[in-house]
């Protein structure tokens, strides 16, 4: 039985997200462990940015951390059915370049309209640099994962 395309997509998105969120806390661990920088701070930033951050005072780290892979897996399914847009319209069928323009976006969109209106005290959290290094980061993973759904279907069609 055959699941169908919507759905493959669906699920394909779902799991580039859960990779670019997993991309991005990994990313932030490691250069937090580098420099003597506190990760939990930052993870209670989401929470705060969220606007949910005096439900559960007690959980705000691993609510930000919730939060967070909510954000990536909802952001990795509209990646995912964007990208096949794209490639149904004729656009070149590799998802690197594509994934990293798209994530490059959104990061502008976050760091330059939304948190400054949301959270600014979010923004200074990490230099612009490990922010957007960490929002690449998610685009590398997330387009690994639909690179492996565009072989699979290629072999499919050659099937």
């Amino acid at each position: 039985m055959t699941i169908p395309q919507p759905s493959t997509i669906l699920l394909r998105g779902a799991i580039a997200g859960a990779a670019g969120g997993l991309a991005e806390i990994t990313w932030v661990a490691l250069y937090a462990a580098a420099t003597g920088g506190n990760a939990a701070l930052l993870a209670r930033g989401v929470t705060t940015a969220a606007g949910v951050d005096a439900l559960f005072p007690a959980a705000a780290v691993e609510l930000g951390v919730t939060i967070h892979m909510v954000l990536a897996v909802l952001l990795g399914i509209a990646l995912a059915y964007a990208w096949r847009a794209y490639v149904q319209r004729g656009g070149y069928a590799r998802p690197y370049a594509f994934m990293s323009a798209a994530l490059a976006g959104v990061w502008s969109l976050n760091f330059f309209v939304v948190l400054p209106l949301l959270s600014p005290v979010f923004i200074g959290l990490l230099p612009y640099a490990v922010s957007l290094s960490s929002k690449l980061l998610f685009g590398l993973a997330a387009a690994a994962v639909l690179q492996g759904e565009n072989v699979f279907t290629l072999r499919a069609r050659r099937a």
